[in-house]
C-alpha cells in the first residue's frame, strides 16, 4: 500500500513538471508579443530632426558645444532657387557665405545656428536683378539675425507682453540676441474700405501726454486702424481715404462727432453700451455728490419715521454676513466697554473710519 502511494505521488509530481515546463514558456513568449504591442516605438531621429523638424532640403553639418550655448553649423541641399523677381528658377551659383542666426533654446542653453547661404546667378535677361540670395524655408528670413522659429517665438511675445516685459521674459528663457521685440510686429494691413459698423475710440501712449485713436470692426472684432492722435481732422481724413462706414459707435467727445458729421454725413452715430452706463453712473454720482445734504437728512428723517426692524431669519449666512456681524459686535462691545475709536482700530488692525462706520452705523443698514 505505500509503495503504490510514493509510485502514484511520484507520477503526478512529474506530470505536473512537465505542464509547467510546456506552460511556462507559452507565458514567456505571450508576454514578450504583449510588451511588443504595447513598447511604443523607437525612431532614431537625425540632427535635422531634432533642431529643424518638418524642414526639408537641410543638412546638419556638425553640432559642437559652446561654454555658453550650442553652435550648428547649417546648410541648403536644394540645388535650385527662384528669382524673387522674375520667379525663375536658377542653378548658377555665384559664390557662398555664412549667415549667423539666433535659434530657440535647447534644455535651457542658447542656440546659434551658422548657415552657409548661396548667391545665385538670375539669367533671364530681362530681370533687373543679376543675382540673389537664397532663403532657406523655415529657417531663415530676409534682413533678420534670428531664425524663423526663434522670429515667430519673439513675435508671440511681443504681442502678448508688450517691450519689456517680454525682454524679461526672454531673459529668463535664455532667449539669445538683443531684446528688440516690438521690431518684430509688423502694421496690420489697412482695407480700402471701412466696415459697415465702425468703433471709434480713443487709447493712452502716455496718460496725460498723448493719446490715439484705435478703429474697430464691431461686427467681427478685428482691429482696424490705428490713428496716431485724436483731433478731428485725422478721423475725417480716413473716412474720407475710407468710405463704407454706416453706422458710427463712438464714446460723446464732440471731436469723433465734428469729424464723422464732415466726413461721413450719411452714416448714423450710436453711442456704445460702455460709454453709456459710464456716463449715467458719472451723472448719479454728481447729482448725489452735489445734494448729499439733503439727501443725509431725508434719510434721517425716514429712519425716524420708519425705522427698520432687521429680519435675522431672512439674512443669508455667507462669509461676508458673518464677518460684519462679529465685526459689529465686537466694535459695539468694545465701545460700550469704554475703549477709545484709536484703541479699538488698533487692536483689530481697521482704520479710525471703518471704526467709526460700524459704530454709528446699525447693523442691518451695514448689510444694505
Amino acid at each position: 500500500m505505500l509503495g503504490r502511494w510514493v509510485a502514484a505521488t511520484r507520477s503526478c509530481s512529474t506530470s505536473a513538471a512537465r505542464a509547467k515546463r510546456r506552460t511556462v514558456p507559452r507565458l514567456r513568449r505571450s508576454s514578450r508579443a504583449m510588451a511588443r504591442r504595447l513598447s511604443p516605438r523607437l525612431v532614431c531621429l537625425s540632427a535635422e530632426g531634432v533642431f529643424f523638424p518638418g524642414i526639408r532640403n537641410v543638412q546638419v553639418e556638425c553640432v559642437m558645444e559652446l561654454v555658453d550655448g550650442t553652435l550648428v553649423r547649417l546648410s541648403s541641399t536644394c540645388s535650385s532657387r527662384t528669382c524673387p523677381d522674375c520667379g525663375v528658377a536658377s542653378h548658377r551659383v555665384h559664390s557662398r557665405y555664412g549667415r549667423q542666426l539666433d535659434d530657440c533654446p535647447v534644455a535651457g542653453r542658447p542656440v546659434l545656428v551658422r548657415l552657409t547661404v548661396r548667391r545665385f546667378f538670375c539669367d533671364t535677361p530681362t530681370c533687373p536683378r543679376r543675382t540673389f540670395v537664397e532663403q532657406t524655408d523655415g529657417v531663415s528670413e530676409p534682413y533678420q539675425r534670428a531664425s524663423s522659429s526663434l522670429c515667430f517665438v519673439l513675435r508671440s511675445v511681443a504681442a502678448e507682453l508688450g517691450g519689456r516685459p517680454g525682454a524679461r521674459l526672454c531673459r529668463k528663457l535664455s532667449v539669445p540676441g538683443r531684446m528688440r521685440l516690438l521690431g518684430h510686429l509688423y502694421a496690420p494691413a489697412v482695407p480700402d474700405r471701412a466696415p459697415r459698423v465702425l468703433g471709434v475710440d480713443e487709447f493712452v501712449f502716455r496718460r496725460g501726454r498723448r493719446y490715439g485713436t484705435i478703429l474697430v470692426n464691431v461686427e467681427t472684432h478685428p482691429l482696424v486702424d490705428v490713428l496716431p492722435d485724436r483731433s478731428s481732422e485725422t478721423l475725417a481724413a480716413w473716412l474720407r481715404d475710407h468710405a463704407g462706414a454706416e453706422v458710427v459707435c463712438q464714446d460723446r467727445a464732440s471731436a469723433y462727432t465734428r469729424a464723422v458729421k464732415e466726413a461721413a454725413p450719411g452714416a448714423t452715430e450710436v453711442a456704445d453700451r460702455w460709454h453709456l452706463l459710464r456716463n449715467l453712473s458719472l451723472a448719479v454720482e454728481r447729482v448725489c455728490h452735489e445734494n448729499r445734504a439733503c439727501l443725509r437728512k431725508y434719510a434721517e428723517q425716514q429712519r425716524q419715521t420708519h425705522p427698520r426692524q432687521l429680519t435675522l431669519e431672512l439674512v443669508p449666512t455667507t462669509l461676508i454676513v458673518d464677518r460684519v456681524r462679529r465685526r459689529h459686535e465686537v466694535i459695539t462691545s468694545m465701545v460700550e466697554t469704554g475703549y477709545p475709536i484709536s484703541e479699538i482700530a488698533r487692536r483689530l488692525g481697521l482704520d479710525r473710519k471703518t471704526v467709526r462706520r460700524y459704530r454709528d452705523t446699525d447693523f442691518d443698514v451695514l448689510l444694505a
